[in-house]
């Protein structure tokens, strides 16, 4: 009976727990396009101020890549009303803190203040949209910066460029084949009209979300929305390719040498549905389950009870065209990558063939309970989930609803999906292989 009792306890805490979770917003659009969500919390007096414009690496002309990641680093250069070098010194002097973050489908940029300075953090991403400086110098100086970044987050980080491979064997036509970060030759080839054309197309009220989360007055923000952004002029009408990939009937095999690397690694990489479809909420259990952490089956297999693995990688990449699913590991010992696929093959096998027990099952739902919980723990967390889901998900309120959706996944339609994208002939073999060296 007390197990009982502390059973129902325990269900009554979570739920209580997770309606006290529910994020009321506001959503609305301004004249000019620019959708607006605003989300007032006065518990704490901080508040963001985000907006994520809907371009990313997909965006970009294939002889023109890394645009999109470029802006992200030139657009803190300075604006008609903020001089170079001036940001980072403006949000400080605040009390704020900021950053950005750039990938396959969009761009974000946020600022978290004491909530006195929301005025400050307006004025600053209004003016990155309305009076941005697209000049010869910023261009110059950012193009250095991002090389340095390629080079010590790609071409010299061990496994540096396992992303950027996977990338272009998993698609042959759509946009996601280029890496975020792009080809520095593209860059430095292209010239000031390039990058305002592309800011001119891609940064308009009509292509963005503002989100306002935290300790404001409704009243007085949506009048200082009204009055910082209202002027911006709407851009034109953006037209994006539609691209299908052809499905993936027969494996394809691919290696990489990474002159950075001592140990070899096998990665296996499968391209799955769109973030936004059922079958995707699926497939991050199914990666949950086999390789999110060292109480996965394959962690546990592979390294703690087998010891034939360093180390199991995993990587879903949600994305809203397609997403994918990319799972792996490094041998140790006498063990081959090729030891290592056969045991991944093995697990999956099992997944497609049997039901996954009850107790794992409860597993799995209590981690993405727990992962939906602190995902919305803080205002600059909700921003975000309110932006993408809004973006790139079309549903604003799955904030509060996309647990409901992974709640609702059985253990049956786990084993369907595991049969229907997880099949051998339908992924990417990448032996990722440290660089061999030529004989003297």
């Amino acid at each position: 009976m007390r197990k009982h009792l502390l059973s129902a306890f325990s269900i009554l805490f979570a739920s209580s727990l997770l309606s006290a979770q529910e994020v009321v917003f506001e959503e609305y659009d301004l004249d000019n396009g620019l959708h607006v969500i605003l989300h007032q919390d006065n518990s704490a007096p901080v508040v963001t101020t985000s907006v994520m414009y809907h371009v990313g690496s997909k965006d970009e002309d294939p002889q023109k890549t890394g645009f999109a990641h470029f802006f992200e680093h030139l657009l803190f250069e300075g604006t008609k009303n903020i001089e170079r070098g001036e940001w980072d010194k403006i949000v400080s002097a605040n009390g704020g803190s900021g950053n950005a973050n750039t990938f396959l489908d969009r761009t974000y940029y946020y600022e978290t203040f004491p909530s006195n300075s929301l005025e400050v953090g307006l004025w600053l991403e209004s003016e990155r949209l309305m009076h941005p400086i697209i000049g010869q110098v910023g261009v110059d100086t950012q193009k250095e910066v991002v090389q340095e970044e390629r080079r010590l987050r790609v071409d010299n980080s061990p496994y540096g460029a396992f992303f950027e491979e996977l990338l272009k064997n998993l698609y042959s036509k759509h946009p996601y084949r280029w890496g975020v970060i792009g080809s520095l030759d593209h860059l430095a080839s292209a010239t000031l009209d390039d990058f305002k054309k592309f800011n001119k197309t891609y940064y308009v009220p009509n292509n963005a979300v503002l989100v306002i989360a935290g300790d404001f007055d409704t009243a007085k923000t949506k009048k200082m929305v009204a009055d910082y952004f209202g002027p911006i002029p709407k851009g034109a009408e953006i037209k994006r390719p539609d691209v299908k990939e052809d499905p993936i009937t027969q494996t394809i095999y691919a290696s990489y040498q990474d002159p950075n690397i001592q140990i070899p690694a096998i990665l296996l990489a499968y391209r799955t549905p769109g973030q936004g479809q059922r079958d995707a909420y699926v497939i991050n259990m199914i990666s949950t389950y086999l390789s999110d952490g060292e109480s996965s089956k394959l962690y546990k297999k592979l390294v703690d009870e087998k010891k034939m693995a360093l180390q199991i990688l995993s990587v879903p990449i949600d994305a809203e065209d397609y997403s994918s699913y990319i799972v792996g590991g490094l041998p140790v010992g006498e063990n081959s990558i090729q030891d290592i696929k056969k045991e991944i093959d093995e697990e999956i096998l099992k997944l497609q063939m049997e039901l996954i027990s009850e107790k794992d099952y409860q597993k799995l739902q209590n981690k993405f309970e727990n992962q939906f919980v602190n995902a919305n723990s803080s205002v600059q967390g909700i921003a975000n989930s309110l932006a993408e889901n809004y973006m790139l998900k079309d549903d604003t309120n799955l904030i509060n609803t996309e647990i409901d959706i992974y709640r609702s996944i059985t253990r049956e339609e786990i084993m369907e999906v595991a049969k229907k994208y997880l099949k051998v002939n339908q992924r990417v073999e990448l032996e990722y292989l440290p660089e061999q060296k030529a004989a003297n």
